[in-house]
């Protein structure tokens, strides 16, 4: 089955350029809670005519609420989605675990699509959030052909791939960079992009830009995509102009439509709307490297006209069929399209032929005349008794009232249930007078004695660094594997090894930050908690975590100290007090040079204000990117009085020493030395 085309849709001028070139499926944003919040997305009027133009024309809608909100934010985002929904809107696009449950529960015939900013890339995460009510999963664009292919046999939700548009350097769900650095979150639709700057890689920031990535095109593989079961294809875009909807587009639709690779030509045209030094098919090749880097200069031009679409192409396919049966009978005439339906209108009654008898022929080509519509006729029975006549203006009539009646159908919105109000969050609450220290490590070298004199509750451990050691140091402390928070369907045989190897040492918890870990963990007998990468950001995340067989979840470290309290405790919280925030997680190792990798060495980006962000390798030879400032909160007591059960101290360029020093401020409640951040526990993002 030919896949869907899926274009952006960042304005109505964007909208009606994808629709006249090819799309079957258009996104856009209405409202405050999307994910392009910088477009010029819709009012609610233009939305309305905007389902309405698209189901017209056989086109879905699907609109984006793909941001994290907050629990004061769900009351509105919900009233969104009840609007689109009695609307017609064929589907939500999510990344808030706290909005997916509730519209679950008080939406449950709104199909839901999984956004790629839920951070899914394995058969078990598409899976998960399939089983709990998606019907469709958009994956991470880092996923390989091979890898994407393993997830649509093994996975029983509709599978979406971007084919084209912007790659982020950070997988997408996962990145602070924007937020921590300026205040402007990329979970929140307000990311500033400052992986298009430059950086220097272990040197000063000069020309290079070790964050930039070439725009993706896959129009060479549409074929594979296609064969694979991919459902949909995706064009990225929503920031762009209305020409680049149109050209890209019309390139993809016209490359699906005669199942072909593109020519010279059209990849010409391709790069002429938009790219970056070219365009990269690395991920989905599945390499990566230094080729997969680049930038638009500031000088660049965008196409401005887009190749005119073929109108007759894209109307739809209606079939007629009438019935001219005697003086005083009401003519009968039926419209049926393509997609099933079907209308019967009834119009003038013929009278006695004085001169010529109207023929089938004759009523066939008045009744083909659709021009100025959206449809074309594509065949006409016509029954018409001898010695009959009936006027073109009564013709014409006829087939307008069938072609208004058969768009009222197509236009009219689904009768689906709603559930309101939302049932009541559980009566739970776990939260705490006081939270408990708990404590991560990157190496093995800061599992000291001194460190664990400290009696922390629990002590995470990275699994790989588990593997690695022959025993556990003696502590009244619950031990726990911390999992590799990107990995593949390939590697997880090697993660269920170690997770037995760590039992057997003594591990008695998993710390999980994606859903797709879930599947990894299920049965282990481990105590299951959520780690900051679930992005949790409301109460009815933590809900839909306790759900899921959670035991307590690290609040997303995005939220104000003032969110923090009012969040209903359905879990024991935890908050990371202390550390290198995470800015991203890449694919690409930023340590890897032509002499060879040096990721097991110290290593830093440095921006143009000479501030030096730490690179620490990560599981599968990718990279993390750490604040260049660590969060000290020692000497503020606000954090203690938030309902926390939890406090995190997060290691990971800190020496032993410098380890056990920090443990001893926080527990005399000094002040820091040296640069410090307070995060945005504060100052919040937008």
């Amino acid at each position: 089955m030919t896949p869907e085309l899926l274009a952006p849709a960042g304005s109505p001028a964007a909208l009606q350029a994808a629709l006249d070139h090819g799309a079957d499926a258009v996104y856009l944003a209405w409202g405050a809670f999307n994910a392009r919040r910088g477009a010029q997305n819709f009012s609610e009027e233009e939305f309305a005519k905007a389902i309405s133009d698209c189901h017209l024309r056989g086109v879905r809608v699907f609109l984006t609420l793909n941001i994290l909100l907050s629990d004061r934010e769900l009351p509105a985002a919900l009233e969104a989605a009840r609007t689109a929904s009695r609307l017609g809107v064929d589907a939500v696009l999510l990344q808030d675990w706290g909005l997916f449950r509730l519209l679950r529960q008080v939406l449950p015939d709104l199909p839901l699509h999984a956004s790629t900013q839920m951070s899914l890339f394995t058969s078990g995460g598409a899976n998960e959030v399939a089983g709990d009510g998606c019907e469709r999963v958009v994956l991470a664009r880092e996923c390989s052909a091979g890898e994407t292919a393993a997830i649509c046999r093994n996975c029983f939700a509709e599978i979406e791939v971007f084919i084209h548009g912007a790659l982020c350097m950070c997988y997408s769900g996962q990145c602070s960079m924007s937020a921590i650095l300026g205040g402007r979150s990329g979970n929140r639709g307000r990311c500033a992009q400052p992986c298009r700057l430059p950086y220097g890689v272990n040197e000063p920031a000069g020309k290079k830009r070790p964050l930039s990535l070439k725009d993706n095109c896959l129009a060479p593989y549409l074929g594979q995509m296609e064969d694979m079961g991919v459902a949909c294809l995706k064009i990225e875009g929503r920031m762009r102009r209305p020409s680049y909807a149109a050209a890209v587009t019309e390139v993809y639709a016209r490359l699906l439509r005669e199942k072909r690779v593109p020519t010279e030509e059209e990849q010409a045209l391709l790069e002429q709307a938009f790219s970056r030094s070219g365009f990269t098919d690395a991920y989905w090749m599945g390499r990566k490297g230094s080729g997969m880097f680049g930038f638009r200069p500031e000088t660049a031009s965008a196409l401005l006209e887009a190749p005119p679409p073929s109108k007759e192409e894209r109307r739809i396919p209606v079939r007629f069929s009438c019935r001219v049966e005697g003086v005083g009978i009401p003519t009968l005439l039926t419209a049926k399209d393509e997609d099933g339906h079907t209308v019967t209108v009834t119009g003038a009654p013929p009278e006695a032929a004085r001169n010529r008898s109207l023929t089938a022929e004759d009523l066939a080509a008045r009744l083909g005349k659709t021009g100025g519509t959206p449809y074309r006729c594509a065949g006409t029975e016509a029954l018409v008794e001898p010695g009959l006549s009936l006027s073109a203006a009564a013709v014409n009539a006829l087939r307008r009232d069938a072609l208004a009646a058969l768009s009222a159908v197509r236009t009219a919105p689904p009768s689906r249930r709603e559930c309101f109000p939302p049932p009541p969050l559980p009566e739970i609450d776990k939260a705490q007078a006081e939270p408990q220290f708990t404590i991560s490590v990157a190496s093995a070298a800061q599992l000291t004695g001194g460190l664990l004199d400290f009696r922390p509750a629990r002590v995470y451990v990275p699994l790989e660094l588990l593997a690695e050691l022959s025993a556990l140091p003696e502590a009244g402390t619950e031990w726990c594997a911390l999992l590799p928070r990107v990995w593949r369907d390939q590697d997880e045989d090697l993660l269920r090894r170690w997770l037995d190897r760590a039992k057997d040492l003594g591990v008695t918890g998993a710390l999980l930050g994606n859903l797709g870990h879930l599947p990894l963990v299920r049965g282990s007998g481990l105590r299951l908690y959520g780690d900051y990468g679930l992005n949790v950001f409301n109460s009815h995340a933590l809900a839909y975590l306790r759900d899921k067989g959670l035991d307590s979840a690290c609040l997303s470290f995005e939220l104000r100290f003032s969110q923090m309290r009012d969040l209903q405790k359905l879990l024991p919280a935890e908050a990371i007090i202390y550390g290198r925030l995470p800015l991203m997680i890449t694919e690409n190792c930023l340590m890897q040079t032509r002499s060879g990798c040096r990721c097991h060495e110290p290593n830093f980006l440095q921006d143009r204000t000479g501030a030096a962000f730490p690179l620490l390798p990560a599981f599968g030879h990718r990279t993390e990117i750490q604040n260049s400032r660590c969060l000290w909160l020692a000497d503020r007591r606000d954090w203690r009085h938030l309902g926390l059960a939890y406090a995190r101290l997060r290691f990971t360029t800190e020496s032993p020493a410098e380890c056990v020093q920090v443990c001893r401020g926080y527990q005399e409640g000094t002040g820091a030395a040296g640069e410090f951040t307070r995060g945005l526990y504060l100052r919040g993002v937008e």
